[in-house]
C-alpha cells in the first residue's frame, strides 16, 4: 500500500532524511517513531505530496506521489501536526467543505460527513463553531477531515501532541477503532502511543532508519539481553567483582544503595541460576531476584541515543 525507496531530502547543506526504504501493507497500523528532529514530519510531508524529495520515490497504492498526485490524494487522509481546521466554521460545514475539496461525489457527501462525525464521536458538536471546541475536540475534527473521503491510507503526524491525558486516551481509542478499516502510519516520538495503537514500528534517527519490525520482535535485536533486579540483605561494595567469571554478565550497576543492584545479562535461565547461586554461596542474603526483559523503551534509547544514554534512562 505504501512503498518508499531511497527517499532523501536536503535543506541546503543539511540532510534531513537519507535513503529511507520501507513498505507498509494494506490494513497495517505502523508507528513511525523517532526523537524530535529525526525526520518524521519531513517524511510524512513527502509521502502526502506536500513536499518534493531531493531524490528517491514514494508510492501509494501503486501510484507515484509526484507522477500521479491526484490519484494519490484520492487515497490518503492526512492529519498534520497542527490540524488544518478553519476555526470560524461550524464542524459539519467544515467537513462538508473538505469533502467537496476532496471531490467526494455530491450524492455521497452527506453520508460521508455523517460517517466521519460518527467515527470521531463529533455528532454532538456538529453545529458548534470549531473555535469554541476544546483542543481535544479540534484534534478529532482534524482526524474527521482526514476520514471524510473514506481514504485507503491514513497518515497521522503527532496526533496527540499537546493534549491532556484524558484527551490522549480518547484519541488512542479512536485510532484503535480504525484498525483494519484503513492502512495507518502514525508518526510520533511517544513510546506509549506506539505500544497502544501499532502492530509494527519503524524507528528513525538523524534522518536514517535504524530499525523496523513488529513490536514484539524488537527486543530480539538486543540478542536476548535482559535485566535482573537484585536485592540483598547485606551491603556489598562491588557486586561485579562477586559475579566475575560468569559468562553472559554484561554489566552490573548499583541502585540507590549497595543492597540493590541491576545486572544486565545475555542468555537464559542458566545464567540466572549461576548468578543466584553465586550470591547465595557468598552469603550476601538474596532477598529478591526479578528478571526484567528489555522492552521497547530500552530498544528505542539504545538505537536513538546510544548505549550510554540508555544506561542513564534505564
Amino acid at each position: 500500500m505504501i512503498e518508499v525507496r531511497d527517499l532523501t531530502k536536503d535543506y541546503g547543506p543539511r540532510r534531513a532524511i537519507s535513503k529511507l526504504n520501507f513498505s507498509i501493507g494494506k490494513g497495517e497500523v505502523v508507528g513511525f517513531l523517532g526523537p524530535n528532529g529525526a525526520g518524521k514530519s519531513t517524511t510524512m510531508k513527502i509521502i502526502t505530496g506536500f513536499m518534493a524529495p531531493s531524490s528517491g520515490s514514494a508510492k501509494i497504492a501503486g501510484f507515484d506521489v509526484f507522477e500521479s498526485p491526484l490519484e494519490v490524494k484520492k487515497r490518503i487522509g492526512y492529519l498534520p501536526e497542527t490540524p488544518p481546521v478553519y476555526t470560524d466554521m461550524f464542524v459539519r460545514d467544515y467537513l462538508t467543505y473538505v469533502a467537496e475539496l476532496k471531490q467526494v461525489p455530491q450524492d455521497k457527501i452527506k453520508s460521508q460527513v455523517d460517517m466521519a462525525l460518527e467515527k470521531t464521536h463529533l455528532t454532538g458538536v456538529q453545529t458548534r463553531l470549531i473555535h469554541n471546541l476544546s483542543k481535544g475536540f479540534r484534534q478529532r475534527v482534524g482526524i474527521a477531515q482526514a476520514l471524510v473521503s473514506e481514504p485507503e491510507v491514513l497518515i497521522l503526524d503527532e496526533p496527540t501532541v499537546g493534549l491532556d491525558p484524558k484527551q490522549v486516551a480518547e484519541i488512542r481509542q479512536l485510532i484503535q477503532s480504525l484498525r483494519g478499516h484503513h492502512t495507518i502510519i502514525l508518526s510520533t516520538h511517544i513510546l506509549s502511543e506506539v505500544q497502544a495503537t501499532c502492530e509494527r514500528v519503524i524507528i528513525i534517527n538523524q534522518g536514517q532508519i535504524v530499525a523496523q519490525d513488529r513490536i514484539e520482535n524488537l527486543a530480539t535485536q538486543q540478542q536476548g539481553q535482559s535485566r535482573l533486579n537484585i536485592r540483598l540483605r547485606k551491603e556489598v561494595s562491588d557486586l561485579q567483582k562477586v559475579l566475575a567469571g560468569i559468562e553472559g554478565v554484561l554489566s552490573v550497576n548499583s541502585g540507590t544503595n549497595h543492597r540493590e543492584w541491576e545486572v544486565k545479562i545475555r542468555g537464559g535461565e542458566a545464567i540466572v541460576e549461576a548468578i543466584s547461586s553465586r550470591v547465595v554461596n557468598e552469603g550476601l542474603g538474596l532477598l529478591e531476584l526479578s528478571p526484567h526483559k528489555i522492552d521497547l523503551e530500552d530498544v528505542f534509547l539504545k538505537l536513538t541515543y546510544g548505549a550510554e544514554q540508555s544506561e542513564v534512562q534505564s
